[in-house]
């Protein structure tokens, strides 16, 4: 069973709910058959704009084009969407069967094609033996396969999914992002999928919408934002644990490589265009967690364990740096033994750091 693809596209989308601006001129194309993930904190506007392209919020400017056509005007039965909620929103006085066929039974549907659609998605969602059941009878994960069929029945040229996952317990999260990945890959349509969740935006997605109050901060491969994230927000936001970012101050700066100097007078080089930058300039020195360690290259910073967590398959060491105050988050290989109190010396791989000017600008990495 396959669905149609279509490309979305957004021009200026701008949204008010009275005096807060909810989305600021967003501008985005997702292509046909894309699994595009919305992410960021709660209040930043990704459910907001994906109402806005199901047709459940109307813009207070901006175009909504699908495949190519402005919907704008066009009520949500008509924009050739289908869209899956937090909330399983299930009939229960309904089977399996009949709360999948609902809408297409409302659309007056011929009875032999709403029952080809039915089963083709209930086999496609390992669902088939629970077509007669009620939903009270179903668990979580069940319960939302079952809104997932519903939507697929529709033969929707574009997906949309607004936290989908945020009920289930955490193994069954896990268990569900498989199942969503391989739904796009077997489906090919256009999926567009909100969530708070970086790790599944990480596991999903073949682009990141990074938002942050109603502007769109970065919109890239996962990959692409770890690696390169053009703001501090993208920085923080994209990875776990977070990355770390310690006070600094440029004291020398070429094309290739800026030297800083953190508080207690560590000398850190990190390989950025830094030529547009001058020295006493203030900055945030960002470094991952798992890119700190022991021994290896560049410099080093000293810092004390306050706390360790031994985790098997990972160390987490909570080290705290003098002169400042501000505390790290080290992760070392599970079989590293760090004790609190011990004092560490950090190497920070200049090709792996990050800076950051004042107003949150990354100066660019080299590649």
């Amino acid at each position: 069973m396959e669905s149609g693809m279509a490309d979305v596209a957004l021009r200026g989308i701008n949204k008010s709910f009275g005096a807060t601006r909810v989305l600021n001129g967003v501008d985005l194309n997702v292509a046909a058959g894309e699994f595009v993930v919305f992410v960021g904190p709660s209040g930043c506007g990704k459910s907001t704009l994906l109402r806005v392209i199901a047709g459940l919020e109307e813009p207070d400017a901006g175009e909504v084009a699908i495949a190519g056509r402005t919907v704008n005007a066009l009520s949500p039965s008509d924009r050739g969407i289908a869209m899956v909620f937090q909330s399983y929103a299930l009939y229960p006085h309904m089977t399996v069967r009949q709360n999948m066929a609902f809408g297409l039974t409302l659309a007056k549907t011929d009875k032999a094609e709403i029952e080809r659609r039915v089963s083709a998605a209930a086999d496609i969602l390992n669902i088939a033996d629970y077509l007669d059941r009620k939903p009270k009878a179903l668990s979580g994960g069940q319960r939302q396969r079952v809104a997932i069929g519903r939507a697929i029945v529709r033969e929707p040229q574009v997906f949309l999914f607004d936290e989908p996952l945020s009920n289930l317990d955490a193994a069954l999260r896990v268990r569900m992002r498989y199942e969503f990945a391989a739904l796009h890959q077997r489906l090919k349509t256009t999926m567009i999928y909100v969530t708070h969740d970086q790790v599944e935006a990480m596991t999903l997605a073949d682009r990141i919408v990074v938002l942050n109050g109603g502007i769109v901060e970065q919109v890239g491969a996962p990959l692409e934002l770890y690696d390169h994230p053009r703001t501090r927000f993208v920085a923080e936001f994209i990875g776990s644990p977070k990355m770390n970012l310690i006070s600094a101050e440029i004291i020398e700066a070429t094309a290739t490589v800026a030297t800083v100097r953190v508080a207690d007078g560590a000398i850190v080089r990190v390989g950025v265009n830094a030529a547009a930058t001058t020295p006493g300039q203030k900055v945030q020195l960002g470094v991952r967690p798992e890119h700190l360690t022991l021994d290896g290259p560049g410099e080093a910073l000293t810092a004390t364990a306050t706390f360790v967590e031994s985790l098997g398959v990972a160390t987490y060491a909570y080290a705290a740096l003098p002169g400042s105050g501000e505390t790290l988050t080290v992760q070392l290989p599970g079989d590293v033994r760090v004790c609190s109190g011990q004092t560490l010396s950090l190497r920070v791989p200049p090709n792996r750091a990050h800076l950051f000017d004042a107003n949150g600008a990354a100066l660019r990495r080299l590649v």
